[in-house]
């Protein structure tokens, strides 16, 4: 019986064959494997009997969003979780399934890994499975204490995700936000903190929420944005967020108020990292995404069947 991501993965290995014209020399680069690989996927996929002549399962058009979408904004890859009757608690589960199962299997060679924060990433972390990858280190990208969900702050998230994998990990000992920018410059300054900022820049992999300011504000839920200061984004055009950091329309970054009061890497040391995946549940966060995928700021996106088909319409 093959699991979901096994059927995903023979589907979008027939598209490419039989539907794009692709040789299995062509597939075989792409996802980093030998010929032969691809040659046993395809004769799998037969034997399942997705491959009738013609490409036959559910899976077909969600692959076929994920196509589209790495071609329209150049990426490495896309995962599109269908969400057909499924509540939007169950959109997140489902999405961050999709991004634990996606995040193991690119563990080859990986020995740092970046953390953001957010419910989707918490819920990641749930659902990823006990490994034992003792030689991997997990560090949050930003800081995260207080006592509002801790569970969604990316130490947490650090240390959670270092426990169902056996490895290691670093802690920011500092809040995401400070009072005053003086502050951040004395705390950005100390050893400490300067070296896990360094590892998390570093990092083989690192793993994103992209936020919405304005909608289902996780930022605004537990207190880090105010009515007034959600105003003055609006003002100046921020159309989303990733580890407190906005950026505009274009995907320009925004340094205002709260970018100089922020401990954490900066959108521009995000770009530099190898490996960026975002992993983003909700078409109400369609125009956020967007905005991040024009400022490249990312290389694989996970993300459900709703907002996948919003990324495409727009012009």
């Amino acid at each position: 019986m093959l699991n979901w991501e096994e059927r995903r993965q023979l589907v979008k290995v027939a598209t490419l064959y039989y539907n794009d014209g692709w040789t299995q020399e062509q597939i075989a680069k792409k996802f980093g494997v030998s010929r032969p690989v691809i040659s046993k996927s395809l004769q799998k996929a037969k034997e399942v009997g997705i491959i009738e002549v013609f490409i036959k399962d559910e899976s077909v058009h969600t692959v076929n969003l994920e196509q589209s979408l790495e071609k329209k904004f150049n990426l490495t890859d896309v995962v599109v979780v269908s969400i057909s009757s499924l509540t939007p608690d169950m959109i997140t589960q489902s999405v961050a399934q999709a991004g634990a199962y996606y995040l193991s299997k690119k563990m080859k060679g990986v020995k740092t890994i970046g953390v953001s924060w957010g419910t989707t990433l918490s819920a990641l972390v749930n659902e990823y499975p006990y490994e034992l990858r003792e030689g991997v280190k997990v560090v949050p990208l930003e800081g995260g204490m207080g006592r509002k969900r801790v569970e969604i702050h990316a130490n947490q998230i650090a240390y959670e995700l270092a426990k169902k994998i056996s490895g290691t990990c670093s802690y920011l000992y500092a809040p995401a936000i400070v009072e005053t920018q003086e502050l951040r410059e004395r705390l950005m300054g100390m050893q400490d903190i300067n070296e896990v900022l360094e590892e998390g820049r570093s990092a083989d992999i690192a793993i994103t929420g992209i936020g919405n300011p304005y909608k289902v504000s996780t930022l605004e839920m537990i207190g880090y944005l105010q009515e007034d200061e959600i105003a003055q984004l609006k003002k100046m055009g921020v159309a989303g967020d990733m580890g407190f950091r906005f950026f505009d329309q274009s995907g320009n970054t925004i340094n205002n108020l709260l970018d100089k009061k922020t401990i954490g890497i900066s959108l521009e040391e995000l770009r530099n990292i190898k490996m960026v995946i975002a992993v983003v549940a909700g078409s109400h966060k369609a125009e956020s995404i967007l905005a991040a995928l024009k400022g490249k700021y990312i290389d694989v996106l996970i993300t459900d069947e709703q907002t996948a088909t919003l990324l495409l319409q727009d012009e």
